[in-house]
């Protein structure tokens, strides 16, 4: 069984910052993807930024620029979020793709964190 951890949401102003961190858990073998969604309200779910074991990203076009992806040697990854935008208010989700000790391919997501950029 795998856990995924988010913290470092808050409120900030429109052209701040916040950094949030994201750590797994459980029996894991290797990571091979993390990555972070956002929903708005009344909206889907949608893909922010992602990061893969070989240290590749892919970001969404609405945040390219602003925000980085990272990932540490341990379980941990983060998303720095520079000049942040009203737009950019959402739940953050934590998901991450790993080899089980199981053998098997394990997905999981965080409970979320939520981000509101307002003045």
């Amino acid at each position: 069984q795998v856990q995924v951890v988010e913290s470092g949401g808050g409120l900030v102003q429109p052209g701040g910052s916040l950094r949030l961190s994201c750590v797994a858990s459980g029996s894991i073998v290797s990571i091979s993807r993390m990555g972070w969604y956002r929903q708005a309200p009344g909206k889907q779910r949608e893909l922010v930024a992602n990061i893969v074991s070989g240290g590749s990203t892919n970001y969404a076009d609405s945040v390219k620029g602003r925000f980085t992806i990272s990932r540490d040697n341990a379980k941990n990854a983060y998303l720095q979020m520079n000049s942040l935008k009203p737009e950019d208010t959402a739940v953050y989700y934590c998901h991450t793709r790993v080899l089980g000790t199981s053998g098997r391919w394990l997905e999981a997501w965080g409970q979320g964190t939520q981000v509101t950029v307002s003045s």
